[in-house]
Parts: C-alpha cells; structure tokens; sequence
C-alpha cells in the first residue's frame, strides 16, 4: 500500500505516489555534517556524499537520488561500499516526510524529517570501530530485512515498545511508514529528514536529535518486529483488526527451567533491532524511532549491546562472551544459503503469506553469576563448555571448528579414564544439532554491562537474539539446555519473540505486506 498523506498534514509536504518516497538531489549518502552558512531561517543543504556500491549478491545498487549533483567545493565523495541483499531506493523528502511534519497523528511537533547529508569521512577510525567499518553501507530495502544474516556490528541498541491504547490501525500503519522512511536515510548515514539537525527553523525544535552529526553509516541496520500482543492484546482484544493474520508460530514462549523473568524487561508489541559498529550511531537511530513514535507507542524496555558474541559470516572471527569463551562457533553463516532458507527464512508454503522471506525473533536476557564463575578452576570451566578456553576447541581434540566427538572418553591412566572427555551436561553437547533433532539457529548475541546491583556485583551477561524459520527451533534447543552445567552460572532474566516481516520493497515500508 502506498504511503497515504495524513489530513493534518501541511498541505506542502505531499507524500510521494510511491510509497516511502525519496531523497532530494541533496541529500546523498555519507557522513552527516551541519552547513555552515544560515540561509534565512533554513540552512543551505550540505553537498553530495558518497553513491553506495552495490554488494555482493545484492544486484545492482541504485542512486538514492537522480540525478547526482557534483560535491561541494572543497567536499571529498569517496564511493562506500554497500553490502547486503537490500537496495536503497530512490528516497524522496516529498514522501514519508509529508507524514512526519508537525501535527501527524500520533507524533510531536518535529519528531521526524531533516537530511543531512555532506562529504563522506574517508577513513573508518570513529567511535573504535576500526578502519574501513565507518563507511560500510547496508541497505534498508530488499527481499529480506537487513540485520538478520548482515555480519554482525560490535554494538547493539535494542528497543520494545508498545502502542498506546487509543491507537488507530491507520495511525500504526503511519508509523511503520515514517520509521521505514527513516531507516531507509539513517543506513545511507543520512538525517532522518532533509532539514535534519541543523538545517531547519531557529525556532522550532530540530527534526533529528543530532548526535550522529559528522558520523558515517557505520553499517547501520535496523530491523523491526511484530510481537503477539500486536495481534491480540493480554485482554484478548483485537485493537487493529489483525487477529486472523496472526502467524500460527506466533506464540508466548514457554516457562523454561531456571527461568526468573522480569515483566518490565519482557515482551512487547513491537521491536526494533538497531546494529551498527559505533555505539553512538545505533542509539541515534532508537532515539529518533522513539521520538517519531511519541503518541503512538511507547517504549516498553531497550538493550545496549557491545562486542558481539556471534560470527554471522565466515569472514568474521568467532568472538568471546563475558565468560572468556568463543560463543556461536557452530553459528549459521550468510554465506550457507542452503541452511538459512531452510533454517531461518520462512517460506512461501510455511504461512501466512505475509511473513514469506521473513523471520522469527527470541531475544533473551541471560544475566551471568560472573563472581562465581571468575572463582572457578580453568578445569571446571572448560568442562562446563565442553570446550578449550584458548582455541575453542571442542575437548575432544582438533581445532576450533572441528566437529566435536561425542563418544570420545579419556585415556586409560588420565583423570578422566573411560569417561566422556566432553562431559554429558557440558553446553556444546546439549546445544548441538545432534542433540536437537538436526534444529539450528542463526545468533546475534552481545554483551552486556549494565553497572551494578546493590550488593557490588556487576550486572552483566550476554543478551541472546536468534533468528530461526521456527520459533520452536529455538524451544527445542533451550529444553535440550535444562540440564546445562551453565545453568549453576547464569539467570535468563528477559524474554520475547516476534515476527519478523519480510524487507520492505522500494518506496514501500516494513509491515505492509501484513497492514494493507
């Protein structure tokens, strides 16, 4: 369905026939910088930025804008490399921004719009992300939402929110649009409107909050999720006539052993996953999506993240969690296609047809017991994983990505003569395919520190999100893991799951297969 122009809109911002609409021929890709000279009472646009290269397996990229002004005296425009399935479109600011000016339903005056475009940072040394990192672009627009097997950021900003009693079925349609209109700027390192941070009235609050100013992308993605309660509410209410669409598989989870959940950090009627790899980019992007939404949702509970704890791509390192290990060596890949269509993706006959090329989200807030553990033997540690703490070797032998051997038993004359080397509780026998049935996962895990308790000990842990066709792939793994010698260690504190839509189409928005 096409982006609709709200009646309170000003009659100068129509919205694009097309959907989301797009970028004005200023407003390109690239670090986001404020002009320096006021013209009137709105700033110049900045020049062009840098023109996305299409990534692999992405087919060919198009120009967010047509045609491409040349850059600024002065401005440097190196090309940044864009990677990923999704395109970017032809973004439009007659489009969703005609949907985010002042007095839209459900938004506060200046909650979204404004560009900000500028010369592209030609190196990536920002925010420790590492060079190279800053400038690397993922398209909002494509067959499957980006963020899911992109190669996992180092740095997360996860948000849950819930609509506002008193919503419309048309004012949450307004939202997905002015959110996916937003993505679609922010992941070419864009303002969320033309006039932006700085470029608008000295009078009125500024469209974007402004902290990513001089910023690149930084591999931005942002994906979005519908929970259970969207269909149908904890009173059972039908508040937006989407009962009857509700995917099947679309249920609570269930109570797991050790489960010590919190309401307050739990659930959700919408999510919002935002990865980038600096910090500061990603909280930018759930700030803003927050503001957008004032009056329509509000926002339920957020997660920052660091120092992912899972390799989505064979190109990545396999990283470590909090507790020393390498976590999610056995991880889905982007690059096994094969497994992610038959593990990750739903397919066309699965049902129902809105959610074909998309995916189900559990997301879990596992608190670690770090001072017990930072007790422990290295011995014991090891034995907990099944695992070697310096390669990440199973303990049956070989390197780290080797399969490991479960009918292996120690040597006669060892400690462990005749008995499994790799403990019949330990965590990678109970978390593997061959335990559950052949089920797997794909993981995007990060770490978390979140100060401290009350009684001195560090509130810290791993923030567990999986992607998998099935949410009861992920049901079936978790039972495996009730007899976990990590369980002793860790508190699963947070819990959710939600249906993640397939991507947006050019000019089109998150959720309107599902909506219109």
């Amino acid at each position: 369905m096409p982006v609709t122009k709200p009646e309170s809109e000003d009659a100068e911002l129509e919205p694009s026939r097309d959907g989301a609409g797009t970028a004005s021929a200023a407003e390109q890709p690239g670090a986001r910088q404020p002009d320096a000279e006021p013209a009137a009472e709105k700033r110049a646009e900045p020049s062009t930025g840098a023109q996305p290269a299409s990534g692999a397996g992405a087919g060919p990229t198009h120009s967010p804008v047509e045609p491409e002004p040349e850059p600024r005296s002065g401005s440097t425009a190196p090309e940044a490399e864009a990677t990923g399935p999704e395109q970017p479109s032809r973004l439009s600011r007659r489009g969703v921004l005609g949907l985010v000016g002042a007095g839209a339903a459900g938004l506060a005056v200046g909650a979204v719009g404004g560009g900000f475009a500028g010369a592209a940072i030609a190196t990536g040394g920002f925010g420790g992300a590492g060079a190279g990192h800053g400038l690397e672009q993922h398209p909002f627009f494509g067959i499957h939402q980006a963020g899911i097997t992109t190669p996992t950021q180092d740095r997360l900003h996860f948000a849950s929110f819930d609509v506002r009693e008193g919503t419309t079925r048309q004012q949450l349609l307004t939202l997905l649009q002015k959110w996916s209109y937003a993505a679609s700027r922010l992941t070419q390192g864009l303002d969320i409107s033309a006039s932006g941070a700085v470029g608008g009235s000295s009078l009125a609050p500024p469209d974007d909050t402004g902290e990513a100013l001089g910023l690149p992308p930084a591999g931005l993605t942002i994906t979005i999720g519908f929970g259970p309660t969207l269909f149908v509410d904890a009173n059972g209410a039908d508040r937006f006539g989407l009962a009857d669409r509700r995917p099947p598989l679309l249920e609570p989870l269930p109570r797991f052993t050790g489960d010590a959940l919190e309401a307050a950090i739990s659930g959700g009627d919408l999510c919002v996953q935002a990865c980038a790899n600096d910090p500061q980019v990603a909280v930018h992007a759930i700030r803003n999506f927050t503001r957008i939404g004032f009056g329509t949702v509000v926002l339920r509970w957020s997660q920052l993240g660091f120092g992912r704890t899972s390799s989505t791509s064979t190109t990545q390192q396999t990283a470590r969690n909090l507790f020393g290990f390498k976590d999610g060596t056995a991880n889905i890949k982007a690059e096994e296609t094969a497994e992610t269509d038959a593990q990750v993706w739903v397919g066309a006959s699965d049902g129902p047809d809105w959610m074909a090329g998309g995916s189900y989200l559990v997301a879990r807030k596992i608190r670690m017991v770090i001072e017990s553990w930072d007790r422990q033997q290295l011995g014991e540690q090891e034995r907990v994983f099944g695992r070697d703490k310096r390669e990440g070797a199973p303990l049956s032998g070989g390197g780290e990505f080797t399969d490991p051997d479960f009918s292996a038993v120690g040597p006669a004359g060892a400690h462990n003569a005749g008995k499994p080397v790799i403990d019949l509780k330990a965590h990678v026998r109970l978390a593997h395919p061959t335990n559950n049935g052949g089920a797997r996962i794909l993981r995007r895990g990060y770490n978390f520190v979140d100060g401290n308790d009350q009684l001195g000990r560090l509130d810290a842990g791993l923030f567990f999100l999986s992607y998998q066709r099935d949410p009861n792939q992920f049901v079936t793994v978790q039972r495996s893991l009730s007899g976990d010698l990590l369980n002793e260690y860790i508190r699963h504190v947070g819990s959710g799951v939600w249906a993640i839509p397939p991507g947006a189409r050019e000019n089109g928005y998150v959720g309107e297969t599902l909506i219109s």
